[in-house]
């Protein structure tokens, strides 16, 4: 049966409205039910998990309303946005309070923009993502569209940047014309590339006009599109974007809490109960959210294949050592 442990977070998740963590403890528990030979209850727990998720899935489909000019661009703007229908819940993504109490509050204004509009006021839509590298600033873009019902378009930076003067801002100038006419969530990945200080050593006259083009056409957008810049190297921006842009969150890699979150969410179909937790959380400081992942995907793989299935704090640890260490 259930741990009192997995019950009381059983609750706390269904509480918090917080399913993929309850589909997690939910999926623990029928795992261990099925290694003590009660192979039916887990399996009727799996199945109640699997028509919930799909029924969910489903319902969410079929309330979602269509957007005018969602389609795979074409034309001049084939190979300029990519588009996607991310299914990226929030309880999904593990990041420090603040980091979710921002994104939330995002939310909360593109929701109530109406209630809003009334008082003369506008809710938060240029957003500027800074962080290291798989610290969840893509897959938060991801969250906004997905917890918006909106369909997310992302700028091919190696085909809007060209060496011909000029031809450059022009595309942007298209892209911005599609950010009018299409609401979406639109994503500036790796923003760097075009949003360089202007003066710096290695600055060139093209990117120069970009950037000029960028600061002009985004502090003139009007429209109802969630722009969303995400940068590895704030460091490098230009500072007069920074004004550009209604609200700038800084992404962190997980502490000792947030790891263990990650660690038990990937891990969901095995037995973790007995894991060192302090000594694992500890040696995985200063690894991002993504090498964590794949930490436990290591981990995983060597329990199946080599170990009965059975996940141990030591093989967990020798994952985490490799990802520190960058031997892969």
């Amino acid at each position: 049966m259930a741990t009192a442990e997995q019950i009381k977070a059983l609750l706390k998740s269904h509480a918090d409205h917080d399913d993929q963590r309850f589909y997690s403890i939910a999926l623990q528990v029928a795992a261990k039910e099925a290694r003590q030979g009660h192979h039916k209850l887990a399996s009727d727990i799996k199945a109640l998990i699997e028509k919930s998720q799909r029924e969910k899935k489903e319902s969410s489909l079929s309330s979602v309303k269509p957007t005018p000019l969602v389609q795979q661009p074409k034309g001049d703007l084939k190979g300029l946005l990519e588009l996607t229908h991310p299914s990226v819940r929030s309880g999904e993504l593990v990041l420090s309070p603040e980091v979710k109490d921002r994104l939330n509050q995002v939310l909360l204004e593109q929701r109530q923009k109406d209630r809003l509009a009334k008082f003369g006021l506008l809710p938060r839509r240029k957003l500027l993502f800074t962080g290291p590298p798989g610290t969840g600033k893509t897959m938060s873009a991801a969250v906004l569209a997905t917890e918006l019902r909106l369909p997310m378009y992302t700028i091919v930076l190696d085909n809007l940047i060209t060496r011909f003067m000029g031809e450059t801002a022009a595309k942007l100038r298209l892209i911005f014309d599609h950010i009018r006419q299409a609401r979406a969530v639109y994503l500036f990945d790796e923003f760097d590339a075009i949003g360089t200080q202007r003066g710096a050593q290695n600055d060139v006259g093209e990117i120069r006009r970009v950037l000029n083009s960028f600061l002009l056409f985004v502090e003139q957008d009007a429209s109802e599109s969630v722009i969303v810049a995400a940068t590895n190297h704030p460091e490098l921006l230009d500072k007069a974007l920074h004004r550009r842009f209604d609200d700038i969150i800084p992404f962190e890699k997980p502490g000792e809490e947030q790891v263990r979150k990650i660690i038990e969410n990937r891990l969901n179909l095995f037995d973790t109960e007995s894991m060192d937790w302090p000594k694992i959380s500890s040696a995985a400081v200063g690894l991002s959210s993504a090498e964590v992942a794949r930490a436990c995907e290591d981990a995983a793989k060597d329990a199946v294949l080599h170990h009965d299935a059975r996940i141990t704090t030591a093989l967990l640890l020798k994952a985490i050592k490799r990802r520190q260490s960058g031997n892969i």
